[in-house]
């Protein structure tokens, strides 16, 4: 059963305080009332209130300073002023303050009812959306990315220095790198992480309909504009907007959004006055800017501007050791509850495909094999294609093909054989190796250990 919603009454006529404490009890509300505002904050200081009601004018500390002390040490607690129709001006005036409502004297009970009803759904939907906005910063909390390679620890703590700062950051990084995720781990990490994270896709929107998005529009401002629009920049006031494929962006809005970036403020299609804004942007590509500012696409004066903490993220190829925590998380994320065996054949293909579209194809893969596997395993045989391939994959003979005996080979043999190959070409330094057969390096290390392979005249070079 839901405990009835706690309400401090604050009003020095005892007559009209009694009416509507009884209208209030009657209402299933637990109300506390007291005659002035002193004792009211006594008794916001000794309990929690949802909610405060209280009258404008009263003697000693008056409504209004109630309300600006109540906004100040509790922010969470709603008020609702109580005001007599000549004095609709102060209520006005409190509600600029910070208050939720008001209500006049005589008394409406029906009225009354309907607006703290309202005003007490208003703070559970605050209060839910509080909760959704920790589950998120959870979520992405920096924490939370997956990977202990060295280049992900390294940009993990980069990432926690910036979200410290208020600089604009410029992510950078091949498609499916998780570019938004650090991003929004940024905003969640950061002073603004209360306040709004807004996200466009730069490349997804037309010019036209960009510059609406992000600026706004006043009605009328072309056709079709039949009301106001607050742009992008506008709604993310106070917090972080996230601007996906910026290498993208029309070079025409790109100097407006410079002007954004430089004084703060913006303009809205169709309106000279300009308002200030308080936002911080992030921005993400997969182009290279540098050579797209060589090429005139890109304003070299924004990229500067967009460039003042450059965040590179590594391709999954680049990130030894990290894709067994990696399908770790994606089945923990698509098959909760499943207790998923993994063939180490499948996370030693995994380890030699290139993954072009990096972590965002591995989630894929994951999600694609365990619909095709009947049972909790993922083997072998649930492979796509273009990972089997990548897995027989083998170097060029001098006609475009290994030159194969008629009477056949075996297989491990020649993998032994191209291994042994490609340390004799690379002077026996392992890394150099792995890099002419394009595999990590301790993929290399576990074929050398599987065979026993020696070189000729000493040991392998770790270097």
């Amino acid at each position: 059963m839901v405990a009835p919603a706690r309400i401090l009454l604050i009003d020095d006529d005892e007559s009209f305080r009694s009416i509507l404490q009884y209208n209030l009890e009657q209402a299933g509300y637990q109300v506390v009332s007291v005659p002035d505002g002193k004792k009211g904050l006594k008794k916001l200081e000794a309990g929690s209130f949802p909610l405060v009601i209280t009258d404008i004018r009263m003697p000693g500390i008056d409504g209004l300073e109630v309300l600006r002390k109540v906004k100040d040490r509790y922010p969470e607690t709603l008020v609702i002023m109580i005001t007599a129709h000549g004095s609709i001006e102060m209520a006005v005036e409190a509600m600029r303050d910070g208050a939720y409502d008001y209500i006049t004297k005589p008394l409406n009970r029906d009225a009354l009812l309907l607006t703290l009803e309202k005003a007490l759904q208003y703070r559970t939907l605050k209060e839910e959306n509080l909760r959704l906005k920790q589950e998120l910063g959870e979520r992405f909390h920096a924490d939370q990315i997956v990977g202990t390679s060295g280049p992900m620890r390294a940009l993990v703590q980069q990432l926690k220095r910036v979200a410290e700062t208020d600089a604009t950051v410029l992510i950078t990084g091949e498609t499916g790198t998780g570019k938004e995720l650090v991003a929004r781990a940024i905003h969640y990490h950061s002073r603004r992480k209360n306040d709004p994270l807004l996200a466009i896709n730069c490349a997804a929107i037309p010019r036209d309909l960009l510059e609406s998005e992000l600026f706004g529009h006043a009605k009328g401002a072309f056709t079709g504009a039949v009301s106001e629009r607050k742009g992008k920049l506008h709604a993310a006031n106070g917090g972080t907007l996230f601007l996906d494929e910026i290498g993208n962006m029309d070079v025409s809005l790109q100097a407006k959004l410079l002007r954004v970036l430089e004084d703060q403020q913006i303009t809205r299609i169709g309106e000279e006055k300009p308002i200030r804004v308080d936002v911080r942007v992030l921005a993400a590509t997969n182009r290279d800017l540098h050579e797209a500012v060589q090429s005139g696409e890109f304003r070299e004066d924004l990229y500067f501007r967009l460039n003042v903490i450059p965040l590179q993220l590594p391709p999954l190829r680049e990130r030894e050791g990290d894709i067994p925590p990696l399908v770790e998380h994606f089945l923990g994320a698509v098959a909760p509850g499943r207790d998923i065996r993994i063939d180490p054949e499948v996370l030693e293909a995994f380890d030699t495909y290139h993954w072009p579209g990096n972590v965002r194809e591995l989630e894929n893969v994951i999600e694609r094999m365990l619909i095709f596997e009947t049972e909790d395993a993922l083997s072998v045989r649930a492979l796509p294609q273009e990972i089997l391939k990548g897995r027989l994959k083998i170097p060029l003979g001098k006609e475009g093909f290994v030159q194969l005996p008629p009477e056949g080979i075996s297989l491990e043999a020649l993998e032994r054989e191209i291994v042994v190959k490609a340390l004799e070409i690379n002077g026996w330094n392992q890394v150099r190796a792995a890099r002419f057969l394009d595999v990590p390096r301790h993929i290399l290390v576990y074929r050398i250990e599987k065979y026993g392979i020696r070189p000729r005249d000493g040991k392998p070079s770790e270097e």
